[in-house]
């Protein structure tokens, strides 16, 4: 009948090849709808979540009734249907907020929970309690003030005493405390005592828990927890003998445990953006789904019994990987990525992918802030989306043997194109190298993952044959390894990028961009190469910085490189030769430094204390460079960061000695005087108080670098300037000034004025915790004369002999 539309819902044309089933979005467009409003609305109270569930509801109910008009009484002709685009577009919105409605009244019910046994108006009040409390993390060691280190644990309090009282809870707390905490294992009932605090209302923890004493154990963990440790210490002592690198990897891998991964191994991952594969993600679930599908059909298991067994598979992985949210979460989103695998299912993977994130959310409400979540997600639509038609183009580009490789070399690459927008967000970067460096460690991620899971099952009966198994998975495992160092020096393999949502938005519109315009570009390309060839020449001149033709400036003579929130000053003492003066943070920035500046012999290593913004970047200034000698602070506090640092140099053959106020250093063109430490100062941070205190000439350049050195160590060396002629005549000629702690307002007014020079370099990391470098630490300097200078907004910053003077040339 003309002029009536049919009365069922518009069919979206496609373009879909025949036989590929068209990507169904209905649901899982309305999913992220309610997800972004469960976001936004976390931490609201119960009368606040159930608010917006009952206008949820009604607004619902409103754009749902125009669907019928006229009732019974006009039968089919009495009903008016609303346009096709209305219907397009009010129907999933009205699932969404029936979405959002379940959602809030989830939230809701949670809070209600929460508030069993009154623990949140108990922590408001820092109530001093005795709880009884399931440990549902591993202890988490930072160090603390001085220098102690503290523990941070998950735990859910069930018992709970305060004021005369004993009432039952289920409440998440984070407990802190001393290293008796991190003794009990997980999933232990323990019995503690403190005193609670509160935590922002959209923290998935009612309170914190300051625990005081050591905790008394109740119950050891159960059954299943038991379990779990069991396969996972099996796993660990498998690879005991193995070398560091698939040491530490190996358990990542597996079971997301990177407690002996090499620092330096960390950050390589991190820059060519492969840190998701020491993470228990989808990509794990998928991988040993997978195996246990692929071996029921090479068995000829009937097809209704495999779905079966690889659920039961997938509940061993689980205990295996230990049954907690982040696990349970990834458990879900690869068992759905397997959806994107199949090519008789992979139109239902993205409805399926929005209930799940419905009802995840509504188990755990505070996942819909957590970037973990939202990573998985976002790669398992990546997963559903892109796999198997990427993996077709790749495979039929392949030899005919290889091209079944397609949809496994897809899978990284989809990884990595939908993630990248949100993983800027945490890195302020992007990964040049990050697609190809996953490419190439994809083949050998499912080898050394089923290697390891079986190495953690043999270990229960056979110590011996474990090991045999974990060294099919050492193998890749050290390869992989491989694949991120050697990708995290290649130059230019990250670039800058602006972090936060700008950042974000940008990455993914220059993203939906490619994706859009891929195909006309490589045909614009193909057509048109050496039009092509010369646009991206002109460009890439554009985007080149200068500081890459014209860096390191001539005759430059001390430069504080941009570590982040740490230090790193290198002395020049002769042509490609330097002194090091503290490592930074990281190996990588570290590194980069001194290859920019062309130092391939380190005539020293000057460590001016222990904290690990000053040492952990030492294994990237010792990579690849003849290093003579590490030089320290006598103060081996903290004791663990002073061990590691003799036993890095140690297995490099390279000597360590402690320095002491009156030492002198002289190599080449340098010449260095130690003004401190001269004593151990007990106030304040004893390590920093310790820091090594160099008055240095180099070439024709006076400078001096204060280290961390805090308010009780400066005023001391204050005095001693007041005491001995020869430093107060020092004092009064330095052309440069590494001012003390990044820019700590915890500093000595009248030492900065008796050494003030015309510049002064704060080493300092962009947009850091710790609020440095302070306002009181600035108008100090600039009242002092000095020209100030600072890491996070100039980059590396280079003090250069020129002309009989001394001129600075920054590296932004």
């Amino acid at each position: 009948m003309s002029g009536v539309a049919p009365d069922r819902p518009p069919v979206a044309p496609t373009s879909a090849p025949r036989g590929r089933a068209p990507t169904d979005l209905r649901l899982l467009a309305p999913a992220v709808l309610a997800w972004v409003v469960a976001a936004a609305t976390l931490g609201l109270s119960v009368s606040g979540h159930l608010v917006v569930a009952g206008a949820s509801v009604t607004l619902a109910a409103l754009l749902a009734v125009p669907g019928r008009r006229g009732g019974r009484r006009g039968g089919r002709r009495g009903r008016r249907a609303l346009p096709a685009s209305v219907r397009f577009v009010g129907g999933p919105l009205v699932l969404g907020l029936v979405l959002l409605f379940l959602l809030q009244v989830a939230a809701a019910g949670h809070a209600v929970v929460r508030a069993r046994g009154g623990v949140d108006t108990l922590s408001a009040e820092r109530a001093a309690v005795t709880a009884v409390v399931v440990l549902t993390g591993d202890g988490l060691s930072l160090p603390g003030r001085g220098d102690r280190s503290r523990v941070l644990r998950e735990g859910m309090i069930v018992r709970l005493d305060a004021r005369g009282s004993r009432r039952a809870t289920g409440a998440p707390v984070l407990l802190t405390g001393d290293a008796a905490l991190a003794e009990p294992a997980w999933r232990s009932t323990v019995l503690v005592r403190g005193r609670l605090g509160p935590t922002e209302r959209a923290d998935d923890r009612v309170a914190t828990l300051a625990v005081v004493g050591v905790p008394e154990l109740l119950v050891p963990p159960g059954a299943v927890a038991a379990g779990a440790e069991r396969l996972r210490a099996g796993l660990r002592g498998a690879v005991d003998d193995a070398p560091a690198d698939p040491r530490g990897l190996l358990p990542g891998l597996v079971i997301g445990d990177t407690s002996r991964t090499p620092h330096d191994l960390t950050e390589a991952m991190r820059v060519t953006g492969m840190t998701h594969l020491t993470a228990v993600s989808g990509s794990n679930v998928a991988v040993v789904t997978g195996l246990v599908l692929g071996l029921c059909v090479l068995l000829g298991i009937p097809r209704r019994a495999r779905p079966v067994l690889a659920l039961v598979a997938l509940a061993g992985f689980v205990v295996l990987a230990r049954p907690e949210p982040s696990v349970v979460r990834a458990a879900a989103m690869g068992a759905i990525g397997l959806i994107g695998l199949s090519r008789s299912r992979r139109s239902a993977g993205p409805p399926v992918l929005g209930a799940a994130i419905v009802v995840v959310l509504a188990v755990d409400p505070w996942l819909a802030r957590s970037f973990g979540f939202a990573l998985s997600s976002v790669a398992t639509l990546g997963l559903l989306l892109f796999t198997r038609p990427w993996g077709d183009a790749i495979g039929a580009r392949l030899p005919r043997r290889l091209a079944p490789l397609g949809p496994a070399l897809a899978v990284p690459v989809a990884a990595q194109v939908m993630t990248a927008p949100l993983v800027v967000v945490l890195q302020g970067s992007v990964s040049v190298v990050g697609v190809l460096a996953n490419l190439l460690a994809a083949p050998l991620v499912p080898v050394a993952t089923v290697a390891g899971v079986g190495a953690a099952l043999v270990s229960v009966v056979w110590a011996r044959g474990a090991e045999l198994v974990a060294w099919a998975g050492v193998l890749p495992a050290w390869g992989i390894a491989g694949v991120a160092r050697w990708f995290s020096r290649v130059p230019g393999g990250t670039l800058p990028w602006p972090d936060g949502p700008p950042g974000a938005v940008l990455l993914a519109a220059l993203t939906l961009g490619v994706l859009l315009t891929g195909r006309a570009l490589v045909a614009l390309v193909a057509s048109h190469p050496v039009l092509t060839l010369g646009s991206a020449v002109l460009v890439a001149a554009a985007l080149v910085p200068t500081r890459s033709v014209t860096w390191p400036p001539t005759g430059w003579r001390v430069v504080v490189c941009d570590v982040g929130q740490g230090d790193a000053v290198v002395l020049r003492s002769g042509e490609q030769r330097a002194v090091l003066v503290d490592a930074g943070p990281d190996p990588p920035l570290v590194d980069g430094c001194l290859s920019r500046l062309g130092v391939t012999t380190l005539d020293a290593v000057v460590l001016t204390h222990f904290h690990a913004d000053h040492v952990d970047g030492l294994v990237g200034a010792l990579d690849g460079r003849r290093v003579a000698q590490v030089l320290a602070s006598p103060v081996r506090e903290p004791a663990d960061a002073a061990g590691a640092v003799e036993a890095l140099a140690a297995a490099h053959g390279i000597p360590v000695h402690a320095l002491r106020a009156g030492d002198r250093l002289t190599v080449g063109d340098l010449d260095a005087v130690v003004w401190s430490p001269w004593r151990r100062i007990a106030d304040g941070s004893v390590a920093n108080n310790a820091s090594v205190v160099l008055a240095v000439r180099t070439g024709g350049v006076d400078a001096l670098l204060l280290g961390d050195v805090e308010r009780e160590a400066a005023h001391d060396l204050l005095l001693r300037l007041r005491r001995e002629p020869s430093m107060a005549v020092a004092a009064a000629g330095f052309d440069v000034v590494k001012t003390p702690h990044h820019g700590s307002a915890n500093l000595d007014d009248a030492l900065m004025a008796a050494v003030a020079a015309p510049v002064g370099v704060i080493s300092v990391g962009e947009d850091n915790d710790y609020g440095h470098p302070a306002p009181r630490h600035l108008d100090l300097l600039r009242r002092n004369g000095y020209a100030v200078y600072r890491t996070d907004e100039h980059g590396d910053v280079a003090v250069v002999e020129h002309g009989g003077g001394v001129v600075v040339v920054t590296g932004r």
